[in-house]
């Protein structure tokens, strides 16, 4: 297994900068997430990685050998794209044999092969079916025995799972990690969706609108603790409040306009803090604790007023109004059939937060 590294890496297409300068370490025998916004580069750096695209400048390295002209039949990469692409002249079986047989291969191996992943893709029944005689989730089934049949050293994801609907996405993204866990093989996934990456990765990185990389690090640690305002918003859901920074050195607060002074947590100071700086507050809405009763027991506290209310199964969404008109989301757990406190329309509501609970953030 081999690594794959850029190296200021750079696309235009049409004199439009597509990439921009990017370097990264995709680290060998992962599952590997690229995520970000519709239009940011994703799909063009995935086509640079197989070969589909030329570099207008930089490297792509595979270990220590430079791919960055190398033809894309020379690649030990394989892709799957949204759409799957499979030949619909061809069953399951000639499908998936198809590269083998390019490389003409001994029948006996290539049919060897071939019902073995057949077997492992739960395939075996639909050997002699048509494309157009399987679900959607079994034509991607076959996309990616296809792909992964000739045992690439890496396997590149172009939204493979756009066209699934939600049960049935959620299905198939246990069963990759599942794949990929069994195989180790290296696996590069683009994707839009946040829910599909935080799933998935073992590590992550998050694009801008820009085509250069924000954040890269493990799902929970983008998470918890997003670079910028860009990552907190695209990578989940998150309450972002501007405000100034006061008594930087002594009990860090922030100022925010009409709502007061909240206690926050600096435990590592950086560069562009400084005494009365403006800057942003994120709290994830789960990270608030919503009552009509009054607790000492939090950091930080506020009162507002319930706007609406959406029940998701698992939680329930608070949209509350603060005194200076701000919007303000807040999720809690459903864990009892008939809790004691319910919250309603229009209620006056607390809301309380630790200051450990809030990542401060450069406006």
């Amino acid at each position: 297994m081999r690594s794959i590294v850029l190296k200021k890496v750079s696309k235009s297409i049409n004199g439009s900068p597509i990439i921009d300068d990017i370097s990264l370490t995709i680290p060998a025998g992962k599952f590997f997430a690229l995520l970000g916004p519709s239009g940011c580069g994703k799909t063009t750096l995935l086509r640079l990685i197989a070969g589909l695209e030329k570099l207008d400048s930089g490297q792509i390295f595979m270990g220590n050998e430079d791919i960055s002209d190398c033809p894309i039949n020379k690649r030990p990469i394989n892709i799957v794209f949204q759409n799957y692409a499979l030949f619909p002249h061809l069953n399951v079986f000639e499908n998936i044999a198809y590269s083998l047989k390019l490389k003409k291969l001994p029948k006996i191996l290539i049919q060897q092969k071939v019902l073995k992943i057949l077997e492992a893709f739960h395939l075996e029944n639909h050997i002699y079916k048509l494309p157009s005689q399987l679900s959607g989730g079994q034509q991607q089934r076959v996309a990616l025995a296809r792909a992964i049949v000739g045992e690439p050293d890496l396997l590149l994801l172009d939204e493979p799972l756009a066209a699934l609907d939600f049960k049935l996405r959620e299905k198939v993204l246990l069963e990759l990690i599942e794949l990929q866990e069994k195989l180790k093989i290296t696996f590069v996934y683009v994707t839009h969706d946040q829910f599909e990456a935080l799933t998935v990765a073992d590590q992550m990185a998050i694009m801008n609108h820009e085509g250069t990389i924000e954040q890269i690090g493990r799902p929970k640690e983008i998470y918890e603790f997003p670079v910028s305002s860009f990552v907190a918003k695209f990578v989940g859901t998150t309450n972002i409040l501007p405000g100034r920074l006061c008594n930087l050195d002594e009990a860090p607060e922030i100022e925010i306009a009409d709502l007061g002074h909240f206690k926050v947590d600096i435990s590592q100071k950086k560069t562009w803090m400084s005494e009365g700086c403006e800057m942003v507050m994120s709290i994830r809405p789960e990270k608030i604790f919503i009552t009509k009763k009054i607790t000492k027991n939090f950091s930080n506290h506020l009162i507002g007023h319930v706007h609406s209310i959406v029940y998701h199964g698992r939680s329930t969404q608070y949209n509350i109004v603060l005194k200076n008109g701000m919007r303000l989301q807040v999720f809690e757990q459903n864990e009892e059939h008939f809790p004691q406190e319910v919250i309603d329309y229009d209620n006056e509501v607390h809301l309380y937060w630790q200051k450990e609970n809030a990542v401060l953030l450069e406006r």
